[in-house]
Formats: structure tokens, C-alpha cells, sequence
């Protein structure tokens, strides 16, 4: 029994990396870059860094040292400056949405309840952070780390939920017992 306690433990080391903003932090990639010179290889690091409040809040940094710690810390750092909101709907997303940055490509779809998150990787970092419980993902183009997590944000900026939906097209919602196509066709008839 003391096994799963360690490897959960562990696991929450990891992912769970909090502030005092309420941020989880998690690391998607770190790349280790060698200079040859004259007396041997010199080291640099660079880290990608996904960070989010579990709340519909994510963004990634970039960050690149000598060291990794503070590849780390300059990459957390960028994270935080680059929090967007995204819309978040029962624990999934409200549609269907493909998201391209450079050569990667990312479908994500909704998923019922119970389902998961089911993606790899970038997408998956990405997806925990925002908060999302159930989703299916696809990573289309490019295995490249940046880009797939780039292409995942882009994703989730482009989702709207119903009501901004409805209040771009200036139809109001009235009640809870009124369905939606009942509302689009009287707004129609008018």
C-alpha cells in the first residue's frame, strides 16, 4: 500500500506545483542545448512551462538559462504574464474547435461525463491547467512541444459559450423553460 502513496505523492510534486495566486505550474519540455568551444561543451537549457488556476485561466511561458532551475523559474514567470480566460462549460468544452499555431494542429472536443481527459503531453498540461475534466484531444500536425501547447491555447481562445453565442446575435434568453430553437424562431418572426 505505501507504493501508490509515494507514486501519488510524487505525481503532486510534479503537476501540483501551487503559488500564492492558487497557479498550478507544470513542465512540458525541457531542452538541454550543448556549444562546443575550446575547452569542452557548454550547456544551456530551455523550459516550457504551462501554468493555470484550475478555473478556466491558462497561459505558457518560454524560458531559457544556463541552469534549469532558472530556465524554470524565468518560463514560470512568463506563464503568469500570459494568462488567458477560456470558456468552460461543466467541466468540458461547449464545441467542437481546431487550433493552429505554426505546424501544429490540436482538435479538441467535448466529452460526457466521466470520460476524462484524453490527450498526451502539451494538450493534456494545457487542458488540467484550465480546469477541463472531460475532453477528447487530437494533436493533428507537428510534434513539436511549443507549438503543439501554442496550438492548444489557440483552441480554447476560440471557444464561446451559448450565452455569448446568442448575445453577439442579439437573441435573449428568457427563462430556463424556453429551448433555444424556440427562442431563435420567435426572434426570427418578429
Amino acid at each position: 500500500m505505501a507504493a501508490p502513496n509515494q507514486r501519488n505523492r510524487r505525481n503532486d510534486q510534479n503537476s501540483d506545483a501551487g503559488d500564492k495566486d492558487g497557479l498550478t505550474e507544470k513542465v512540458v519540455f525541457i531542452n538541454r542545448c550543448a556549444k562546443v568551444v575550446k575547452g569542452g561543451r557548454r550547456f544551456s537549457f530551455s523550459a516550457l512551462i504551462v501554468t493555470g488556476d484550475r478555473q478556466g485561466r491558462v497561459g505558457c511561458g518560454f524560458g531559457k538559462a544556463n541552469e534549469v532551475s532558472e530556465a524554470i523559474r524565468k518560463a514560470s514567470e512568463s506563464a503568469k504574464k500570459s494568462l488567458v480566460k477560456v470558456a468552460v462549460r461543466n467541466n468540458t468544452i461547449p464545441h467542437t474547435v481546431i487550433g493552429e499555431h505554426g505546424g501544429g494542429r490540436v482538435l479538441l472536443r467535448p466529452a460526457s461525463p466521466g470520460t476524462g481527459v484524453i490527450a498526451g503531453g502539451g494538450v493534456r498540461a494545457v487542458v488540467e491547467a484550465a480546469g477541463i475534466r472531460d475532453v477528447l484531444a487530437k494533436s493533428l500536425g507537428s510534434s513539436n512541444h511549443a507549438n503543439v501547447v501554442k496550438a492548444t491555447l489557440e483552441a480554447l481562445t476560440q471557444l464561446r459559450t451559448r450565452e455569448e453565442v446568442f448575445s453577439t446575435r442579439g437573441i435573449r434568453l428568457k427563462s430556463a423553460g424556453t429551448s433555444a430553437p424556440a427562442q431563435a424562431a420567435s426572434a426570427a418572426a418578429v
